[in-house]
């Protein structure tokens, strides 16, 4: 059976495709609306141009938008097609090596059907509805708490400048109660949510991490569940990226920094509280006795962290570091 590439380039309120049978063999959609009505208009093109192909599997290839994408990717799923969202920066870089330089909405979908035909990325599933509902009521508290915090910088200036009027203190009170009370709403529709699905209850239990637990989820989404502890450290960006050539070091090694900025935030201050303990105590310092730096070794812990939680997720058992330390191994 013949897959057909379908590259889609995503905007608010447009969207532009593409189709790729091969490689060397692809054709402009045109441009579409993004609604249900355009969608659907897309998916009418998309089906008239594979008419004389008989038998086909259709392989959406799109990237992630911050939401825009997500009435596509409802639709494309109940239709049964193939799903990949591709990450932009991999996807321009490859653009770039097969010659293409210039960037508009038309090329770019048509970069993503020619990525498709000539890669054959896996497909990827959709997150479980109440995992999904997680993770975008993290993002909305993650969102409040950084809009909160702003606002209590402003009146930390307020209250230093001179002749600072009254209406603005009582315009930053009223803001911060404002976003006060949204944070509880959100706090109480997360508590609700728990409540109701058992099973994100007892992943919380076992991983005691909110926005670890929603990570987990869309990783496992992503990669189908096929996803491997490695993978896992570079999905969130703390995968080591030296800087050889010969024997020359250019910089010192870092972090890739690919991933979600925050949850490297949080694994890192994870890291630097956990080193306390007993267990990453030992792996910290082991670091320190090879020469290495406070961060790198930091940075090691982190990404123990985060490894110990895929196995807990995928095992769906309590923590073990005993057997944990057998079984999982880490690219330090």
């Amino acid at each position: 059976m013949t897959t057909v590439y379908v590259g889609v380039d995503v905007a608010k309120a447009k969207l532009d495709g593409a189709v790729a049978w091969t490689a060397q063999e692809r054709q402009a959609l045109g441009q579409f609306d993004n609604n249900e009505s355009g969608i659907g208009q897309l998916a009418k093109r998309v089906t008239k141009l594979c008419r004389a192909q008989g038998e086909v599997t259709l392989h959406l290839v799109v990237e992630p938008t911050g939401g825009y994408e997500g009435r596509l990717l409802n639709f494309a799923y109940a239709q049964g097609w193939a799903v990949t969202l591709v990450n932009p920066l991999q996807v321009r870089r490859w653009a770039e090596g097969m010659g293409v330089r210039a960037k508009t909405d038309r090329v770019d979908a048509d970069v993503l059907s020619w990525y498709g035909a000539a890669t054959a990325p896996s497909g990827q599933e959709p997150m479980e509805e109440a995992a999904q509902e997680l993770d975008e009521l993290l993002r909305r508290r993650t969102d409040l708490e950084q809009l909160r915090q702003a606002e209590r910088n402003r009146q930390a200036v307020a209250a230093h400048k001179p002749h600072t009027p009254a209406a603005v203190y009582q315009s930053i009170e009223r803001t911060l109660q404002a976003l006060d009370e949204e944070l509880s709403a959100i706090e109480e529709a997360i508590r609700q949510l728990l409540k109701q699905d058992a099973a994100l209850h007892q992943q919380v239990r076992l991983l005691r991490s909110l926005p670890l637990l929603s990570l987990l989820h869309r990783f496992q989404a992503r990669t189908s569940g096929q996803g491997t502890a490695k993978q896992l450290v570079a999905f969130v960006g703390l995968d080591p990226q030296p800087k050889e050539s010969g024997n020359s070091v250019y910089k010192r090694p870092t972090i890739s920094r690919k991933g979600d900025t925050h949850m490297r935030s949080l694994l890192y201050l994870g890291a630097l509280g956990g080193k306390r303990g007993q267990i990453l105590k030992q792996i910290y310092q082991q670091f320190l006795d090879r020469g290495k730096a406070k961060k790198v070794a930091l940075m090691a812990c982190a990404r123990r962290i985060l490894v110990w939680a895929w196995a807990i997720f995928r095992a769906n058992s309590p923590f073990d570091p005993l057997r944990f330390e057998k079984t999982v191994q880490l690219a330090s």
